[in-house]
């Protein structure tokens, strides 16, 4: 095979994105969709259209401007020089309106001058569509057009699992062999625009669809802030948010968020878990609807092929087997994740803090008792006392935790780390969790609270003897054990998760504080994911040099609660100076590269955007910045570390069960917490 040939995964770093689950349409900056790469419409997982492409009188519009102008929504004008008058000024313009509902597309196309005398010419879209699967255009592997069939006002593909239909009122539509060809003559005067419009239906076969409810299950704050860039933040983060919101077809009535687009567009487990968790301070809504869809398809049995285990949390939901790359094969419910079930637990727990009614919390109780189970019973494969993981089909995921690409667990000299792997961040979710379902078992009268205190104090002493290491710059914590009871001794962000979570002390966790903001670890854009003193470090390796925006906002709010400002203000200014760069759409990962390393962080090419846990890292940055602290009787507090990361602070619409709150912060840290009417 030569290099010509091999396949490579898409780049995305620069396409434009407008979706709304389960839809989402792929383009060049200027609108249009053309046949390569990603670029499509695409609904659940599949491409539903893989060409979109306006042209007047045979030549392509010059672009001027073009972007997102609200949920769903994407507009792009540009000039059109071969129709126009004479004269240096552009005087003839399309405008291109894009909107995207749930298996639904739909474009304006207006033409406008402002030319003496009228302007004609034949507008033309050509459309095409190859019904491939999300993972074959990842995977960057050829496709070939299917053939369309006509109908009264447009054109229709259609295969056993998806039916995708195409209306162009008015437009004659001529049929070839790559697609079909929408075309208008049009005449716009000045004063007098012009506006046809075509739109795409599809319906896909999937196990994850559209949520029923039109809005979002959470409040949206008004935030004003000396740091502007914080509010631009929330605001794009929230809106990205609304578009990811799904619903999976064995609990219908309940919302989730995708974990991401386009690789991602389905229910994960841990990342959907953290995207709630994360946005907690504005309703417990989206926590009740995610732990109920995975409660609905929590593990019953033991079955190595699909790694179910009896009260396991799944990892993804796809509808057909995922195929990747090194014989990779995963069944399509699968569950091959190490942290899931501890992180559904915390969930639990902190949305009961966060003021989730009781008889929601009561009703999943039985799956708590089965999640804690599996920890103590299953989570430990190798006798070793703590949680770990190894794939035991050979074609599953060979690491199953967050950083879950092969080379992510790996020694300061490179070596990969041998399986199993028990991860620091792991036990101490599971810590966490343990202590969590006590605290609920106890508030609701439920035995068996002792037992799991006694299970985390266990764990926390087997963690201090077996997890802790010195260099020259001091003790951290390993990112891992191997197979031998090793500790993998790379210096990684995982320790960061850590903070907050009972299992470190606080001599400890300012020992990680120090770390984490050295000099090796922060870039000044956030957390890198591997230090650089490790020889694997790469600023585009994926889990060994980048910066995760989720991981390091997990960090930020870990060391607000430790109660350690400087560290804590030191990350999220790393984020804030990240989010312009990227028009404050914060992707999935980003480059390592320090701050005047470049004109700004090195986007990672195939990042997925936008990314659940990546915006919910905007709320994250909210609650660390005003140490927010849901009461038991209903209140909230609010203890802002110091020194302030980004000056004074008000929030405006944070919720504690169905209660609202303002919360304002001054440069100094005195908070006002005030209850709103």
């Amino acid at each position: 095979m030569t290099a010509e040939t091999v396949p490579l995964q898409p780049l995305l770093h620069d396409l434009q994105v407008t979706l709304r689950a389960p839809s989402q349409v792929w383009c060049s900056p200027d609108g249009q969709v053309h046949p390569r790469g990603l670029h499509g419409v695409y609904h659940a997982d599949v491409r539903v259209l893989s060409e979109a492409v306006v042209r007047v009188d045979g030549a392509l519009p010059e672009a001027v401007a073009a972007g997102g102008t609200g949920p769903g929504t994407f507009e792009a004008s540009a000039v059109l020089r071969s129709i126009d008058g004479p004269g240096a000024d552009p005087t003839t313009l399309l405008r291109r309106r894009r909107t995207v509902a749930p298996g639904q597309v739909s474009e304006e196309l207006e033409v406008s001058c402002g030319t003496e005398a009228p302007v004609s010419g034949r507008l033309t879209v050509h459309v095409a569509s190859d019904l491939t699967r999300t993972e074959t255009v990842k995977q960057g592997l050829p496709t070939t057009p299917v053939a369309p069939q006509a109908t009264g006002d447009g054109v229709r593909w259609s295969d056993d699992g998806a039916d995708v239909v195409v209306t162009a009122p008015g437009a004659q539509v001529t049929i070839d062999d790559a697609g079909a060809t929408l075309a208008w003559d049009l005449q716009a005067a000045p004063g007098s625009p012009v506006t046809v419009g075509w739109s795409v239906r599809s319906q896909v076969a999937a196990v994850v669809h559209a949520p029923a409810a039109p809005d979002p299950e959470w409040a949206v704050p008004a935030v004003e802030a000396d740091d502007r860039r914080l509010a631009a933040l929330v605001t794009r983060s929230l809106a990205d948010l609304g578009g990811l919101r799904m619903s999976a077809d064995f609990a219908p009535d309940e919302t989730f968020l995708a974990a991401g687009a386009p690789w991602f567009f389905t229910l994960f487990g841990r990342d959907s878990i953290w995207a709630a968790r994360l946005l907690l301070p504005l309703g417990t809504d989206l926590a009740r609807g995610t732990l109920r869809t995975l409660a609905a398809r929590q593990g019953t049995k033991d079955d190595p092929a699909t790694a179910e285990q009896p009260g396991k949390i799944l990892h993804e939901v796809r509808s057909q087997e995922l195929k990747g790359e090194g014989g990779m094969s995963l069944p399509p419910l699968y569950y091959g994740t190490v942290d899931a079930t501890s992180l559904w637990v915390c969930l639990l727990h902190d949305a009961w803090r966060w003021g989730m009614a009781r008889d929601d919390v009561e009703a999943l109780l039985p799956a708590l008792d089965k999640a804690l189970t599996w920890m103590r019973d299953h989570g430990d494969a190798d006798g070793d006392g703590f949680l770990d993981y190894a794939d035991a089909t050979g074609h599953g995921l060979s690491n199953q935790g967050w950083k879950d690409s092969g080379d992510s667990i790996q020694w300061k000299d490179g070596r990969l780390a041998e399986g199993p792997i028990a991860l620091s961040e792991v036990q101490a979710y599971a810590h966490e969790a343990a202590l969590g379902g006590a605290d609920l078992l106890d508030a609701l009268g439920r035995p068996g609270s002792q037992e799991w205190r006694d299970w985390a104090a266990a764990l926390k002493a087997r963690f201090r003897q077996k997890f802790w290491l010195h260099d020259d710059d001091g003790p951290y914590v390993a990112i891992a054990l191997d197979r031998h009871g090793a500790a993998v001794d790379s210096v990684a962000s995982n320790m960061g998760h850590l903070l907050g979570t009972g299992i470190l002390d606080p001599d400890e966790e300012r020992a990680v504080a120090r770390r984490l903001v050295s000099d090796d670890m922060s870039s000044g854009y956030g957390l890198r994911t591997l230090s650089t003193t490790s020889q694997g470090y790469w600023p585009l390796g994926y889990h060994r040099g980048t910066v995760w925006t989720h991981d390091t906002a997990i960090a930020v709010v870990g060391l607000a609660k430790a109660g350690l400002g400087a560290e804590a203000g030191v990350l999220a200014r790393g984020l804030l100076e990240a989010a312009p760069h990227f028009a404050y759409q914060l992707p999935e990962l980003y480059g390592g590269n320090a701050v005047g390393d470049g004109p700004g962080p090195l986007p990672y090419p195939a990042a997925c955007h936008p990314q659940a846990w990546s915006a919910a890292s905007a709320v994250a940055i909210l609650t660390a910045a005003l140490g927010l602290d849901p009461q038991p009787d209903g209140g909230l507090a609010a203890t802002p570390p110091t020194p302030s990361a980004i000056g004074a602070l008000r929030v405006d619409g944070l919720r504690v069960g169905g209660r609202s709150f303002r919360v304002q912060a001054s440069p100094e840290g005195a908070a006002e917490v005030t209850a709103s009417a």
